[in-house]
This record gives C-alpha cells, structure tokens and sequence, in this order.
C-alpha cells in the first residue's frame, strides 16, 4: 500500500479562491472591506517572513492589511496600547500578535488583551471556552486546517473514526481533540505521559501528531488504512554536510506504506495555517456585523 498524499498546498489554495469569493460578496452585501492587523515586535527572522507571507495573502483575497512592526524593547504598555486601538477600530475585523515575543513581555496579557470576537487566531480564553462549549467562535488555525484536510479526505462525516492526538498543547492538540470530539470522533489524547504510546496510537482510524520530535512515529505505530496528519516541523541535518531539512513528527517514508492518507512535510499542514487565518478573518467580519457565518468552508 502506498498512501494517497494529502496536498495541503492545493487545498489552500483553493480554500484562499473560496475565501476571495466570501470577501467580494461581503463588500457588496455591507460596503466594508475585511480588514486584518498583525502586530510584530521585534526582528526574529522567521517571524518576519511568515509576517510578509500573511500581509502578502490577505491583499491577494482582496482584504485589508495593516501591519504594526515595533522595535524588540517595545513596553508592555504600548503593545497593549496598540491592541485597545485596534480593538476599537471599526475597520479592522482580526488582530494577531505574531508569536513569539520578546521574552520580556507577557504574551498571555497581550492575547487577553484582545477582543475574543477579533482573536482571529484563536487563542483568547473566550474562544477556548467558545470551542468546548460548542458556540461559535474562532478556531485556532492550524487545528482548523487540520480538520479540513481530513474531512476533505475522509469525508465530512467522520463521526464513529477513532482519532488519536499525539500532544497536547493549547496550540494544536487540545483544539483539534476538540474539533474530533465535535465531528463525533472518539477521541484519546496521548502526550509524554502515557503508557505504551505506540499501541495506543496503533488503534487509530485518524493520527494528529503534533509533539515536536523529529519522525516520532514509526510505521509499527500507524494501523494500516489510517489518515496521518503530521502537524511537526523539524530541522534536521541533512545528507550535505552544514545543511538541513524539514521532517514532521512521523517518519514518512515507511509510515506512508502502511497509511491510507499522510500529509507530509512540507506541504501538508502548514499552507492550510494563513489560509484558515483569512477564513476566520472573513467570519469575523460577517459576524461583528450580525451576520450568519459563511457556510461554504
């Protein structure tokens, strides 16, 4: 068996067409045009970057983008002086602080700091407490891409499927469990703790690995069939000498022989991350102005 790759590229891609669509008729149904604010403190260089790439993409779906660089030694109280003026801006629909900060401030303040119904990276405790609630609300990005991708692999009905998440943090793994839970799943959360992973994982219709360990996950793990998604992004060293490459947290080669469906690394899950960024902006939006969420997605 050689498993079917799930191109998160593709999928973004035409999730970002969709997105476009949802914007155009947004401004003609209201005459307002969604607007994102990022905020980026200091020169961290992969930040900057992944900055561009969000401003870059959010003009391209025909969104307003308004970008904040302030210098490393910036105070907490400016940068919670900036978040209360784009809360209390009507033009702006999502604000997101690029993480992480500097280590002299204090990023949950910050991210508290944020209106819950601008968190459009969802992160704000209201939009946790939204998701395990089963309100509407914003998603973080890269548990939403996620779920995406795997309904669009699986089908949108998933309920019944056994998912195993591999990690639990408050970025990835306790959001996705809960979008599983939500999806009628039955859902185990593994994390550094637990006895005998490889089995437990080994009894999985659907695996989120997202721990941070380069090619964790081997393919004696994987029950033949699953779909993989591999959240990890590792640098490791590479076959030249004084060079690297990106690997997942799952071994792909030999775990894409046994797998019905893997995403791999690069290419799977992170292109899904801005695009979900823009879907959540573009909800917000329809929501601030009492409209019903966009339902194509």
């Amino acid at each position: 068996m050689t498993a079917r790759v799930i191109d998160g590229k593709a999928y973004a891609a035409k999730l970002r067409g969709l997105i476009g669509e949802g914007v155009e008729a947004f401004k003609s149904e209201t005459g307002h045009v969604p607007g994102l604010a990022v905020v980026l403190v200091g020169e961290d260089p992969a930040s900057r970057v992944y900055v561009a790439n969000k401003a870059k993409q959010t003009v391209e779906v025909g969104m307003a983008s308004f970008e904040y660089k302030l210098p490393a030694d910036t105070a907490q109280d400016t940068l919670v002086a900036l978040v209360d003026e784009l809360n209390a801006r009507d033009d702006v629909d999502g604000i997101l602080v690029q993480l992480p900060l500097p280590g002299h401030l204090d990023e949950l303040a910050v991210i508290d700091r944020i209106h819950p119904d601008k968190d459009v990276d969802g992160l704000h405790v209201v939009s946790a407490g939204r998701l395990v609630a089963g309100l509407p609300g914003h998603v973080s990005c890269t548990p939403l891409g996620c779920m995406m991708l795997i309904k669009d692999t699986l089908g949108a009905d998933i309920g019944g499927k056994e998912a195993v998440v591999i990690g639990r943090s408050i970025l990835v793994g306790k959001p996705v469990a809960q979008l599983l839970l939500a999806a009628n799943c039955t859902v185990t959360m593994a994390h550094s703790r637990t006895k005998d992973l490889a089995d437990v994982v080994r009894r999985a219709d659907i695996v989120v690995a997202a721990v941070g360990r380069a090619e964790m996950v081997k393919a004696d793990w994987i029950k033949p069939g699953a779909c993989v998604i591999d959240v990890g992004i590792n640098r490791v060293p590479s076959a030249v000498e004084g060079k690297t490459r990106l690997v997942g947290d799952v071994a792909y080669a030999e775990c894409a022989a046994v797998a019905d469906s893997i995403t791999p690394v690069p290419g799977g899950v992170g292109p899904m991350t801005i695009a979900c960024l823009l879907h959540n902006t573009l909800q917000a939006a329809r929501m601030r102005r009492g409209m019903e969420m966009d339902k194509r997605f």
